[in-house]
């Protein structure tokens, strides 16, 4: 091989292997858009369709009432007490109406963006569970129209008059500003405030460690169902219905990606985060692993207390 040719594959090999760096980053930015785009669209798609199904408030009183039927009877009609209840302690009032403004729209993009880039074998079917039942809620909205207790009789909109010690205006203000021409009253069933946050715990379940940490997981969708609940915001019947729907696109988002019948693979992604220290290959023996003790014998398989052939 003559010196020129030498010095051209010398050159070819790194300018390869740019490209390929190269074409690595272009496609990473281009499923990054793509999945951004999605999740922008898909919210934009539910505020504006949601909007749109304002429903007449007829039918949503006559909804809120067949629920507050239903839930006597199952004996599940808590929202009364619990909301006068938080009207009479203002600073624990306030702390509830910063959670119910606040936490839907900072933790469930925050954790979807950390599994994107941290859990991808997970981020898939996660994320098509969420779209799915964001969009399945709509059909809620539009179909049964349902007014949330704070608009009856009898209740107390705390969220409305904590609103002087937060940035969101209270239900004067947004008469005054015409804002609540705008917005959908009567959208209280199914409540995505608590099928996003069974979203979030299944999410954090499913990439925790240890039994202690899944369980712990499903305190926050514990947390926010009596959030909205007792600010009068949903009746307990509107939880448990976005609760539902999350439930079942999850299972079947998880069983599509084909993930149930996979664990090895996310057990796989789990283990490449803690190194695992190699066994020579003319020491490893077969050993059977029928009890936690026999680890020991794995490892002395490789060392010097093994007996010579």
């Amino acid at each position: 091989m003559s010196q020129d040719q030498a010095r051209a594959g010398g050159r070819g090999a790194p300018s390869s292997s740019v490209d390929l760096m190269g074409d690595a980053r272009r496609s990473r930015r281009r499923r990054v858009l793509r999945e951004v785009l999605l999740v922008v669209a898909l919210y934009a798609g539910y505020s504006a369709t949601r909007l749109a199904a304002t429903g007449a408030w007829e039918p949503a009183a006559r909804h809120a009432a067949w629920i507050v039927d239903v839930e006597r009877w199952m004996g599940l009609d808590v929202e009364r007490s619990w909301n006068l209840w938080l009207a009479h302690h203002g600073w624990l009032e306030v702390a509830v109406s910063y959670w119910y403004q606040s936490m839907h729209y900072l933790v469930t993009p925050t954790v979807l963006v950390v599994l994107f880039i941290r859990r991808p074998l997970v981020y898939a079917p996660a994320r098509t569970a969420l779209m799915s039942a964001t969009f399945l809620a709509l059909f809620g909205y539009f179909f049964v129209p349902t007014a949330p207790p704070r608009l009856l009789p009898g209740y107390v909109d705390t969220v409305s008059e904590a609103s002087v010690h937060g940035w969101w205006p209270s239900v004067a203000e947004q008469a005054a500003n015409g804002a609540s021409s705008v917005t959908n009253q009567v959208a209280a069933m199914p409540s995505m405030h608590v099928g996003w946050a069974l979203w979030v715990s299944l999410v954090l379940a499913t990439v925790a460690r240890g039994r202690l940490l899944k369980v712990l997981s499903f305190g926050y969708v514990g947390l926010t169902t009596v959030v909205v609940v007792v600010t009068a915001n949903h009746w307990v019947l509107d939880a448990v219905a976005g609760a539902a729907l999350v439930l079942v696109t999850w299972f079947v988002s998880f069983r599509r990606y084909g993930w149930w019948a996979s664990r090895k693979a996310e057990r796989a992604e789990l283990g490449a985060l803690t190194p695992v220290p190699d066994v020579p290959a003319e020491a490893a023996q077969p050993v059977s692993l029928t009890h936690a003790g026999d680890a020991a014998a794995v490892r002395r398989a490789g060392g010097d207390d093994t007996a010579p052939a």
